[in-house]
This record gives structure tokens, C-alpha cells and sequence, in this order.
């Protein structure tokens, strides 16, 4: 890979880990269309290479939450037991679709442009309706599910996060978080975050380690981008509080609508 690009890579990690940093969006809705649009890189290298990304600054993430103890584990090992076997089985059917000789254009490549897309766009939903979800779930405290049933449906819905992040490396953030909220409305924002960082590690390191085995990761172009997402996310992070939160919201869900446009035009 020449050396110009290695520096285009490391200025998109980041640029990303700013924007992961400042908004709390996870970094496969931004990276992975980032990667696919605008520097034609393949599909599947591009989801493969972002699962190890997002394997790596979530373990990092994981230690701070496991310090500030805003990790519910109990949670976590539900979220597992629903995502893990479901990713196995995502690879275990992309291996015999033979999805590493998947070339541009290809049936295959195009199936996982569309499924970044619309991973892309169930993003976009939970950027938008957050809020109003919050506040429909606050004023009907009898629509929460009871706890048997929450535990079934954890399993349920996290099974379904993992096919969807094993084939596009996206859902393990916004859509995991706005999936516990929705199920657990009583857990506080900081335990949120830091159960969904958690339960996304194993989830995007299983995922990784089978797009490895596909030939589907770029071990250069990960390198190049935690070089510059490492640093992005930490000044992100300092300067989350000094920017309006629903601005940042609304230009990401504008931007990701239109990345998501040009996926499949």
C-alpha cells in the first residue's frame, strides 16, 4: 500500500474517532461506508477490517467503564449468549457463499453494500427517535416487559445485532444501545454505554476473527486507522460536553442518509 494512502487512512481514523468521540455513534456506521464509498475499498474487506477496529477501541473502552464499574455483566452474558452463536453461524454461511472471491459488482458484494445500508439507515432511526422513544417508555411504564420475558427478548434481539454486525460491521453501537434502552429504560445512560461497549468486544472479536479466516481483513489499513482513531476519539471525547448534542446528531443522521444513498447507487 503506498504511503500517501496509509496517510489518507490515518487522517479517516481520525476524523472518525472525533466524530465517535463527540457523538458516542459507534465507529462500523461511520468507518465501513467511509471505506466502501469514498476509497473503493471492497465490501468485505472493508466490514472485515472494521470488526477488528471496533474489537480493539471497544476493549480499550471496556477497561474505563470495568473502572468507573458502569458495566452490568449480568446483561452482558444475555446479550452474548443471544449474539455470539449467531455471528458463528453468519460466518459459518458466508464461508460456504464463498465470500472471499466476492469481486466488485458481484452478487455477493452487492448483498453487503445493501446490508451496510440499511444498517446504516436503522442507525439513522435510533439517532432521530431516541429521545421520543425515551419519553414514550417514561409516560407508559406498563408497556416494560416483565423480567422473565426482557431476558428472552435480550437474547432474541441481541441474535438478530449479531448476524446484522457480522455482515456489515454495523448495529453493535447505536442500534445495540437503543435496543437497551427500549428493554432496560431503568438503566442509567453511563451503564448503557458501557454494557453496550462491553457486550460489542466479544461480539466484533468472534466476527473478526472469522472474517480473518475468510481472507476478508486488511491487517495495513487497520493499522493505519487506530493510529489516527486512538487519538481522534480522546480529543472527541474532551470536547463532547462544548457541542450541542442534538446539532451533532442532526448533521451525522444527514450525512449517513446520504452515505447510505450511495451504497447502492
Amino acid at each position: 500500500m503506498p504511503f500517501h494512502f496509509d496517510l489518507v487512512y490515518v487522517a479517516s481514523g481520525l476524523a472518525v474517532g472525533l466524530l465517535v468521540g463527540l457523538t458516542g455513534v459507534g465507529g462500523g456506521s461511520l468507518m465501513t461506508p467511509l471505506l466502501t464509498v469514498l476509497f473503493g475499498v471492497p465490501a468485505t474487506t472493508a466490514v472485515g477490517t472494521d470488526l477488528a477496529f471496533a474489537a480493539i477501541t471497544k476493549g480499550a473502552g471496556t477497561v474505563v467503564h470495568r473502572l468507573r464499574n458502569t458495566v452490568n455483566w449480568r446483561v452482558v452474558a444475555l446479550m452474548a449468549s443471544g449474539s455470539l452463536p449467531a455471528s458463528l453461524v453468519t460466518i459459518f454461511i458466508l464461508h460456504s457463499m464463498d465470500i472471499h472471491t466476492a469481486g466488485k459488482g458481484s452478487p455477493m458484494d452487492l448483498f453487503i453494500r445493501w446490508s451496510i445500508s440499511i444498517c446504516v439507515m436503522l442507525t439513522v432511526c435510533a439517532l432521530l427517535f431516541k429521545p421520543r422513544i425515551l419519553k414514550w417508555i417514561e409516560t407508559n411504564p406498563k408497556a416494560q416487559l416483565k423480567d422473565g420475558t426482557r431476558k428472552v427478548a435480550t437474547v432474541v434481539a441481541f441474535a438478530i445485532i449479531g448476524m446484522l454486525v457480522t455482515v456489515s460491521s454495523i448495529g453493535a453501537g447505536a442500534i445495540g444501545a437503543m435496543v437497551l434502552v427500549m428493554l432496560y429504560p431503568t438503566m442509567k445512560s453511563a451503564e448503557i454505554a458501557g454494557t453496550d461497549i462491553a457486550y460489542a468486544v466479544p461480539l466484533t472479536a468472534v466476527a473478526a476473527f472469522g472474517h480473518y479466516g475468510l481472507g476478508t481483513l486488511d491487517f495495513s489499513l487497520l493499522g493505519a486507522l487506530l493510529l489516527g482513531s486512538i487519538p481522534g476519539i480522546t480529543v472527541g471525547s474532551y470536547l463532547s460536553r462544548a457541542v450541542p448534542e442534538k446539532f451533532l446528531r442532526g448533521v451525522l443522521a444527514t450525512t449517513l442518509t446520504a452515505v447510505a444513498a450511495k451504497l447502492v447507487m
